[in-house]
């Protein structure tokens, strides 16, 4: 887990027999799909993009996945999720801060205006999240 929820625990055997189940290896297939896209982007966008545009799509895809406004995570765990420098993070961090877009203290992130974030960041975040909705029904990404 990379933010503060809920996990769960299942026994293996659980797993084994939902997997014979034809829907769910369906929904776990194109969950695959989607993940995959999500990987390349990834790739592309570490490449081709500044750290402010990735730091805002990584934070708008965390964001799809939890209920709320706030990230409970430290400058280091998001340095090592998109391969960079926490000085780096700490910089852009504060560069949006400073924005208005986001508010950061001591490990949370709160996100102050997420459409702000949108228009700062590349067309990345929305090629995948225009994949996971038409693959996954809305709360299959979760």
């Amino acid at each position: 887990m990379q933010s503060a929820g809920l996990g769960y625990r299942l026994a293996s055997q659980s797993i084994k027999e939902e997997f014979q189940n034809p829907a769910v290896l369906h929904v776990l297939l194109l969950y695959t799909q989607a993940l995959i896209t999500q990987m390349s982007q990834t790739a592309v966008c570490n490449r081709h993009h500044t750290l402010d545009q990735q730091l805002c799509r990584w934070l708008l895809l965390s964001l799809d996945r939890l209920h709320g406004n706030q990230l409970v995570m430290t400058q280091e765990l998001i340095a090592n999720m998109l391969g960079v420098r926490r000085q780096g993070v700490t910089e852009a961090a504060h560069r949006l801060q400073d924005a208005g877009l986001i508010r950061y203290a001591r490990g949370c992130i709160s996100v102050l205006d997420r459409s702000g974030l949108e228009q700062r960041t590349c067309e990345c975040y929305a090629v995948v999240r225009r994949e996971y909705d038409r693959l996954l029904p809305r709360g299959a990404a979760t």
